[in-house]
């Protein structure tokens, strides 16, 4: 497998907005799934004027590494391939926070079904990377699946 293509990164709700004012972008996503394998999801997405096709192994076991494959595709074939995803839209905000290290925290503020849901995610080098919290982290979510957004595509937040 190659590492170059290895996802690490560790989730977190957020306790408030005050991410809001370290934030250097925003930008606005929408995505669908194509498949939800055992193995695996396949995931388009839009990120403003952007779209992405992207394959995302499950966590490689007992860690919270996961192999991802992304290509950029036309927002013609976007819109095709959205026709034909599975039911269950992920709609989001995207708040970009600058860290330490180059790091970078993404505050994901969801709408839709999933409205009244804020989470953050930070991508790491490697699984025993550290950084410091910024105070609007809450509560670490990596390892629970209900925080997926595959998951929220079939089971919106507000049905919880």
């Amino acid at each position: 497998m190659n590492t170059s293509n290895l996802e690490i990164e560790r989730k977190f709700l957020v306790l408030n907005d005050s991410y809001k004012s370290s934030a250097t972008e925003c930008v606005t996503i929408r995505q669908a799934y194509l498949c939800l394998a055992q193995n695996c999801s396949v995931r388009i997405r839009q990120w403003n004027d952007q779209a992405f096709l992207t394959i995302k192994s499950h966590a490689i076991r007992g860690s919270f590494s996961r192999y991802e494959f992304e290509k950029e595709i036309s927002l013609d074939e976007m819109n095709e391939l959205f026709a034909m995803a599975l039911p269950g839209r992920i709609e989001k905000k995207r708040w970009l926070v600058p860290l330490e290290n180059e790091l970078v925290c993404e505050v994901d503020e969801f709408e839709g079904e999933n409205a009244g849901l804020v989470m953050a995610e930070v991508e790491l080098n490697n699984e025993v990377q550290t950084f410091t919290h910024p105070a609007f982290l809450g509560q670490e979510v990596t390892m629970d699946p209900r925080y997926f957004n595959s998951y929220l595509s079939l089971h919106p937040f507000t049905t919880w």
